[in-house]
Parts: C-alpha cells; structure tokens; sequence
C-alpha cells in the first residue's frame, strides 16, 4: 500500500473509532435522559461519523484507481477527510455544550462561508478523485 493509501487508512479508522466513541456518549446521555435521548447533535455526529467512515472507504478506492498524479489525489483527499473531520468536530462540540437549537438558526461564518467551503472541498476533491478514475477507463 502506498503513503497516500495508509494516509486514508488512517483518517478512515480515527473517523470509525470516534463514530465509536461517540456511540457510546449516545448511548450513556440515553440512560441518563428522562426521554432516553441523546442530545440532538450527539446523535447526529455519532450518525455522521459513522457514515463518513465508510464514505473513505470509497474515498480509499478512487484514489487507488486514479490516473492523475498522486500529489492532485492526496490533496483531493485532503479536502474530503478535512471537511469529514470539520463537520463531526463541530457536531461533537454542540453536543458538548447541549445545543439543542439548530447551528443553522443564525448567520455567521460557520452557517455560510464555512458551508460554501465545505461544499468545495467535499464536491471539488470528490470529482478530482472520480474523474482520475474515469479517465483510466
């Protein structure tokens, strides 16, 4: 396996162990909640977490089968696994702090630059890394 591939083995893996992690936060917030719920964005990011994680194991692929050259792939991937991480980073830190009204309520930089950025990162490094692919064909 190559750098680029253990690199996404990795970020693939830490995002698994905290979707993980943040199972078990669901779960001991459900025990203790009179509604046996967890707070909203405890549960989204255990939820995103865990999906994010398989979505690198698709990331993982389309890098190995893309003809362009490594250093455009890594950065592509760059992108993707920094706003994977960005986006659970933030979901973990509203549940931390109990936010139960939703991040999206109030404009600021987060809620709209941030998302514009995300959008680019996620979308942009995705198609670098499909279109590699396809090209190979």
């Amino acid at each position: 396996m190559d750098a680029l591939g253990q690199a996404i083995v990795v970020a693939t893996g830490g995002m698994f162990l905290l979707a993980l992690l943040a199972g078990v936060w669901k779960w001991r917030a459900m025990l203790a909640s009179p509604q046996h719920l967890a707070p909203p964005y405890v549960d989204i990011a255990h939820r995103a977490a865990l999906m994010y994680s398989f979505a690198g194991l698709l990331v993982w692929h389309f890098a190995a089968w893309s003809v362009w050259p490594t250093w455009l792939d890594a950065l592509a991937c760059a992108g993707l696994f920094l706003f994977f991480y960005a986006a659970v980073l933030t979901y973990l830190a509203l549940g931390w702090r109990n936010e139960t009204d939703n991040q999206f309520s109030e404009r600021r930089f987060a809620t709209v630059g941030g998302m514009w950025l995300l959008i680019a990162g996620e979308i942009g490094g995705f198609t670098i890394l499909f279109s590699g692919t396809l090209a190979g064909f």
